[in-house]
């Protein structure tokens, strides 16, 4: 393996034999492989990929996609059934909450017993224990048995003790979901930290925003299968993908004919689509300036997404705009089959992916929206707000969904679909303009 590697996998895979009965297993021994008696679940297949020195990658997947599988057999307590893992360095890893921990120890004690695990002498955990206190901020607790912790000052330990012992390697397991808000901005500027050191991280978590926050590379894992690697904010997309249960699917087009429209939608429509030249039979949605090509569209195509106005205070389709100005975004939405209650939302992001604001006509409690989802009919959206954001470049996301049960079925979903140039300002500095107002006293 190439010295710039930390990690190396190469077509990983594991097999478990699941027995229906218990004397299945000693028919297996007995019968020395002539029968099968169990049935082959694969939970991780076929997996390859590298890491290099210095790189944090998110793996991301739904619940039993394969990746504590993974993440146990890089660190060497599961062994795989076919495939190889190369690494280079030592290895800490925040596998499960209190693992690595024996429960009748104090802190002090497990913390010097798993710096002795990971190969370090007494006097380099001496050197580092005050450090390690000092991040864990549990107080006296730290004399205590870790069978006294709550869950989070057990993760606040356990997290200590891996980050802060010098890993070539750290491998962290969704624990930081435990900690409270406070704890994980810590917990984040040190995995910073490690990373400009070179130290190599996998950060395995369910959040996409953390994902596109802290890793150069993604991975999405599903059903046991690496289904993609690369640039987070994609993998996180397809990861949205999964998520709502659905293949991504190619949006219908809109043919030229339609059928008549309810007569209040119609007035609605045609004083809408007047104001604003918005074309209500054919999706036009990409001649539009500021629209995005490198948007990522999905749905079934129940409902369409077919053309936008964008207003920045009277100047219609802005090749930027500033802070404070007044936006008015409004959209035609078509229907090709009955939808009960369809919801609208507006997502706006940064260039990086990180969300900046985002809700949808059911959060806002919009009852207009009840009254919409005829087939063959077409409704237009106006969304209002004041543009509060820093100097950069945003992405307005939108969506068409509806609510079966507890699933969400997305009929047409745009993400990034329009650009928004904010120019810069000298009022502030950071994301969002939050109208802070400074005044003194002079008392004396």
């Amino acid at each position: 393996m190439s010295s710039e590697f930390a990690v190396k996998v190469e077509n990983l895979s594991k097999c478990y034999q699941i027995y229906d009965r218990p004397r299945d297993r000693l028919l297996q021994m007995l019968m020395r492989g002539h029968r099968r008696y169990y049935r082959e679940f694969w939970a991780l297949r076929g997996v390859s990929f590298a890491i290099r020195k210095g790189e944090t990658i998110g793996i991301i997947g739904r619940n039993g996609s394969g990746k504590s599988t993974l993440l146990q057999m890089i660190c060497g307590t599961l062994n795989p059934t076919e495939g190889s893992i190369e690494t280079r360095g030592r290895i800490t890893a925040l596998l499960e909450l209190g693992s690595g921990f024996n429960p009748e120890f104090t802190g002090q004690e497990n913390i010097f017993m798993n710096g002795a695990v990971l190969g370090l002498s007494e006097e380099e955990m001496n050197f580092c224990y005050p450090d390690i206190v000092d991040f864990a901020d549990i107080g006296d607790f730290i004399d205590q048995p870790v069978k006294t912790y709550s869950s989070g000052m057990a993760v606040r330990l356990a997290f200590a003790v891996q980050a802060m012992v010098g890993p070539d390697i750290l491998v962290v397991d969704e624990a930081l979901a435990v900690g409270d808000a406070k704890f994980q901005a810590k917990c984040f500027d040190r995995l910073n930290q490690l990373k400009q050191r070179g130290t190599s991280i996998l950060l395995v978590t369910h959040s996409g925003e953390q994902i596109v926050t802290h890793c150069t590379q993604a991975i999405l894992l599903d059903n046991g299968k690496m289904l993609e690697k690369g640039e987070p904010k994609q993998v996180v997309n397809r990861y949205m993908d999964i998520l709502f249960g659905k293949e991504r699917k190619p949006v219908a087009k809109p043919v030229a004919s339609m059928q008549a429209k309810e007569p209040f939608l119609a007035a609605r429509e045609d004083a809408a689509s007047a104001a604003y030249s918005l074309n209500n039979l054919e999706d036009v949605f990409a001649t539009r300036p500021g629209y995005n090509p490198h948007e990522y569209r999905w749905g079934d195509g129940a409902a369409v997404i077919q053309d936008f106005y964008l207003l920045a205070d009277d100047l219609p389709f802005p090749s930027a705009v500033s802070t404070g100005q007044h936006i008015r975004l409004v959209v035609s939405i078509r229907f090709f089959e009955e939808l009960v209650r369809p919801i609208l939302g507006i997502t706006v992001k940064s260039k990086e992916g990180v969300t900046i604001y985002g809700t949808n006509s059911a959060t806002l409690a919009i009852d207009d929206f009840k009254q919409y989802g005829r087939k063959e009919t077409v409704i237009n959206a106006a969304a209002e707000f004041s543009c509060s954001l820093a100097q950069g470049d945003y992405f307005i996301s939108l969506g068409v969904a509806t609510r079966v049960g507890e699933e969400t079925v997305p009929h047409d979903r745009r993400y990034d679909a329009i650009h928004l140039q904010v120019r810069p300002n000298s009022s502030f500095f950071g994301l969002t303009d939050l109208g802070l107002r400074l005044s003194a006293q002079q008392l004396n």
